[in-house]
């Protein structure tokens, strides 16, 4: 390609000066720093600039209108914009599904889909979890019935991410009853604007609705938008999981909660006091303990090797970290712990809003119980 671009030949130092530049001179400042996840109206600046730009994919291929970055260079990239104070944008067709799409999609897949999600004119949820299947994914009722050439999906997900921003969902389906129940899941992409498919918003605990149920009756969907082979995509499921382990474990939720708090603090006039100040100091010292053991499973991915399962310790120490913090700011915060929006003379103060947003934590992306048996069983060969 003639305007091809070897990022990953840079230096680190010179890609991370060459994109926090970048961003600082185009990013929106009206969205920088958001109290809570954002839609895809508010970011829709953003996401066309970065889609000029050919950076709203870092991981894909230049092929297919990506970055073509390592693992190594996307880290880098995540760090800057999360510490601008990007927006995240409604990203799972660009981090999940584009990905899965390169890798396993037909040639006719990736022509359709793959641009779309590149000009934005589709975006995407994900359909994993059900009522009774979220960290045993396998156990998914929802079916899908091949009728001539039409899939016909029922069933219901819970906790879709952004689903009332999306016209378009991923799905995993169960297509054979009788295997076992990791072999019998199939990867379907479904449009939403299709009859049978009902989006329920749920309000969390600020009156937002960043999650929704979405139930599936008697919904057609053309054989051609299966993904893979029928009855192979737990594996598939799997994969996309891969690089979200190191994303969830970042340090930049407790960072901005830290920082948060000691501005609470002196809000408040208990900077200086002493129990506050011991408080604070562990707290910061957990930080700087967490932020090198992310460092080392960092450095791992810029060297390109691979993250073997003791990558679950991160996710376990940030979502914790994170919520130990929110729950001091809580206390500072007194009588106005209960304040749904930002304080009115400093916006940058919200300790309600980061006590409800720490909390789901230890549950997406695998429960911290899930993932204390992957430690158990596969780094200290517990458990037989």
């Amino acid at each position: 390609m003639s305007n091809y671009i070897d990022y990953n030949s840079m230096p680190d130092n010179e890609f991370r000066c060459m994109v926090s530049e970048w961003i600082a001179a185009n990013y929106p400042e009206d969205i920088r720093n958001p109290p809570r996840r954002l839609g895809i109206v508010p970011t829709r600046p953003w996401y066309d600039l970065l889609s000029q730009k050919g950076w709203l994919a870092p991981g894909w291929s230049q092929e297919y209108g990506g970055m073509g970055l390592s693992a190594g260079k996307q880290l880098i990239m995540i760090e800057e914009m999360e510490n601008y104070g990007c927006a995240r944008l409604p990203d799972s067709g660009i981090t999940m599904l584009g990905p899965l799409l390169i890798r396993y999609g037909t040639e006719a897949q990736k022509n359709y889909f793959l641009p779309a999600i590149i000009n934005g004119e589709h975006i995407w949820c994900q359909g994993y979890s059900e009522p009774n299947a979220g960290s045993d994914l396998a156990g998914l009722r929802t079916e899908a019935l091949l009728d001539g050439d039409d899939w016909v999906v029922n069933g219901q997900k819970i906790w879709t991410t952004m689903a009332t921003e999306a016209n378009w969902i991923f799905v995993l389906v169960r297509t054979d009853r009788e295997s076992k129940p990791q072999a019998g899941i199939s990867f379907l992409l479904v449009d939403m604007n299709t009859p049978g498919v009902e989006v329920r918003p749920i309000e969390n605990l600020e009156r937002h609705a960043e999650f929704c149920e979405v139930f599936f009756t008697d919904v057609r969907v053309p054989k051609e938008n299966l993904v893979g082979e029928v009855n192979q995509g737990w594996s598939m499921a799997k994969a996309l999981l891969g690089f979200e382990r190191i994303f969830l474990g970042s340090p930049k939720q407790s960072t901005n909660a830290l920082l948060r708090l000691k501005r609470l603090a002196k809000h408040r006039g208990i900077w200086e006091d002493a129990v506050f100040q011991d408080r604070y100091v562990t707290l910061a010292m957990d930080l700087e303990c967490h932020t090198a053991l992310y460092q080392k499973f960092a450095d791992q991915l810029k060297q390109g090797k691979e993250l073997g399962p003791d990558v679950s310790m991160l996710k376990i120490f940030q979502s914790e970290l994170y919520q130990r913090i929110s729950e001091l700011a809580i206390t500072v915060a007194g009588e106005r712990s209960g304040t749904l929006e930002p304080f009115v003379e400093d916006p940058e103060l919200h300790p309600a809003g980061v006590f409800i947003q720490s909390r789901p934590t230890t549950i997406y992306g695998g429960t911290n119980e899930i993932q204390r048996n992957i430690l158990a069983k596969h780094v200290l060969g517990l458990g037989g």
